[in-house]
């Protein structure tokens, strides 16, 4: 049997060139600025400029120190599963495993995207009843221990912009819906590096959270570890909460550039 005639269309040349961007990026094991990528794949500089520019626009890609370019939010959301392969999740993910396997909480690795975290990897503590939340699922910033911790990242004038522009939902009646208070849980994020969620968000379940410096600009993110109350011990959460402040202390030197 003959196979099926192709249609016929006329080939984009700029598709082309932005796909051999993006597989150039995904094998190299450094960042790329523009001219390297022209460099490396025989483009022209400002063709190549300008494609960057628009796939960082489109949050495809983001900028990253020195006019350099790395993976952004929508192609890990975009990615999914096979968004291990992303630098950030690959450098994160083991830690999380760390986190389910000594703890009975489920732990999430999260961007920040407007005015939701995009939860972009996760892995389930080996326990009967767990909290379930899968990958790309966006979460409210405005409320729970993640969204605080990203929170915690931005500029008191970012904070203050988020906060007067929009209104605290009360999810459950432990919820703080007092912008003034709000604000300095967040303050207190910043300055103590750690989030807590005693069902604010949703009723019986419980959080902690730790703000994740990336070192990219823009590219706010967290790790929270979620239970049930009825399984969190007043000693678990404390060693939880001293066990995510490591991570992030060692995530934080690793993510710094050289």
């Amino acid at each position: 049997m003959s196979s099926p005639k192709k249609p016929e269309f006329k080939r984009v040349p700029a598709l082309d060139k932005c796909f051999a961007i993006l597989e150039l990026l995904s094998r190299s094991t450094a960042l790329l600025g523009t001219s390297e990528v022209a460099r490396e794949l025989d483009l022209n500089k400002s063709t190549v400029f300008n494609i960057l520019q628009t796939l960082a626009d489109l949050d495809v890609l983001e900028h990253a120190h020195g006019g350099k370019f790395g993976f952004g939010t929508r192609l890990h959301i975009l990615a999914n599963g096979a968004g291990r392969r992303v630098d950030l999740i690959r450098t994160v993910r083991p830690y999380l495993n760390e986190i389910a396997s000594n703890s009975s909480f489920t732990a999430f690795f999260g961007i920040r995207y407007g005015l939701k975290a995009i939860i972009v990897d996760k892995m389930e503590a080996a326990v009967d009843i767990r909290v379930a939340a899968e990958v790309g699922m966006q979460l409210p910033l405005l409320s729970g221990a993640g969204g605080k911790a990203l929170l915690s990242q931005l500029s008191n004038s970012q904070v203050d912009q988020i906060l007067s522009t929009n209104e605290l939902r009360k999810f459950t009646p432990h919820t703080c819906v007092d912008k003034s208070k709000f604000k300095e849980a967040v303050l207190k994020v910043r300055e103590e590096g750690l989030a807590l969620d005693w069902e604010e968000y949703i009723e019986g379940i419980i959080a902690a959270a730790v703000p994740i410096n990336t070192h990219r600009e823009g590219r706010e993110a967290a790790i929270w570890a979620v239970g049930l109350r009825r399984q969190g011990s007043e000693r678990e959460i404390s060693e939880l909460s001293q066990l995510l402040k490591r991570i992030a202390r060692e995530l934080d030197m690793r993510f710094r550039p050289a």
